[in-house]
C-alpha cells in the first residue's frame, strides 16, 4: 500500500472512529433518559396507588360508621315519640291521690299497677334498643345533656350541680334525644376540678311541656 493511499484511509477511519463514538454517547443519553423516565412514572403510579388505598381505607371507615350510625339511631324518632306516652303514664300515675291508693279498691288498685307495669315495660324496651334515661340529680350541670330550667340558692353544694330533675331526659347511643330539665344550684363553693359550666338558656317552650 502507497503512502498516498495510507494518508487518505486515516481521515476517514478518523471520521468513523468519532461517528461511531457520537452514535455511542448519544444511545447512552438516550438510555439514561429513558431511565429517568421510567422511574418519574414509576414514582406517580405509585402515588398514585397509595392515595387509592388511601381513598378506599377512608371509604371503608365512612362505610363501617354509617352502618353502625344506622344501626344505633335507626329507632330514635320511634323512640322520642314514645317518650311523650311514657311521660302521660307517669303524669297519670303522680295525678292519683296517696289516699286512692291507700283505699283498698281492688280494681282501682289493679289499674294503677297495670299503668305502673306499662310504663316499665316501655322503659325496659326503650332500653334494650340503647335508650338511657338520664336522671342526673347531684351530678355537674352539662349543657350537652341537661337544660336548666331555674337556678336554686344553695350554698352547700359546688355551683352548677343539678338540685332537682323537672323531667328526665333520655339519650341514645352518644346523642340525646332529650335533655333533662333541671335545676341547677347558685352561689355554692366553686367546683375544684376546672371552670363551672354556665347553665343553658331557659327554654320556653321545654317550660311548657313540664
Amino acid at each position: 500500500m502507497s503512502d498516498q493511499a495510507k494518508d487518505e484511509r486515516a481521515p476517514n477511519e478518523a471520521d468513523a472512529a468519532e461517528a461511531n463514538a457520537e452514535r455511542t454517547e448519544g444511545g447512552i443519553d438516550g438510555d439514561y433518559e429513558a431511565l429517568v423516565r421510567l422511574l418519574k412514572e414509576n414514582e406517580e403510579l405509585k402515588d398514585r396507588a397509595l392515595r387509592v388505598a388511601a381513598e378506599m381505607e377512608n371509604l371503608r371507615r365512612r362505610t363501617a360508621r354509617d352502618v353502625h350510625d344506622a344501626r344505633t339511631y335507626a329507632v330514635a324518632n320511634f323512640a322520642r315519640d314514645m317518650l311523650s306516652v311514657s311521660d302521660n303514664l307517669r303524669r297519670a300515675l303522680d295525678a292519683i291521690p296517696a289516699e286512692a291508693k291507700t283505699s283498698g279498691d281492688a280494681g282501682f288498685k289493679a289499674l294503677i299497677e297495670g299503668v305502673d307495669l306499662t310504663e316499665r315495660a316501655m322503659l325496659s324496651a326503650l332500653e334494650r334498643h340503647g335508650v338511657k334515661k338520664l336522671a342526673p340529680e347531684g351530678e355537674k350541670f352539662d349543657p350537652n345533656f341537661h337544660q336548666a330550667m331555674f337556678e336554686v340558692p344553695n350554698p352547700d353544694v359546688p355551683a352548677n350541680t343539678v338540685v332537682q330533675v323537672v323531667q328526665p331526659g333520655y339519650s341514645i347511643g352518644e346523642r340525646v334525644l332529650r335533655p333533662a330539665m333541671v335545676g341547677v344550684a347558685k352561689g355554692g363553693p366553686k367546683v375544684a376540678a376546672g371552670a363551672p359550666v354556665e347553665p343553658g338558656p331557659v327554654n320556653e317552650q321545654a317550660e311548657k311541656d313540664a
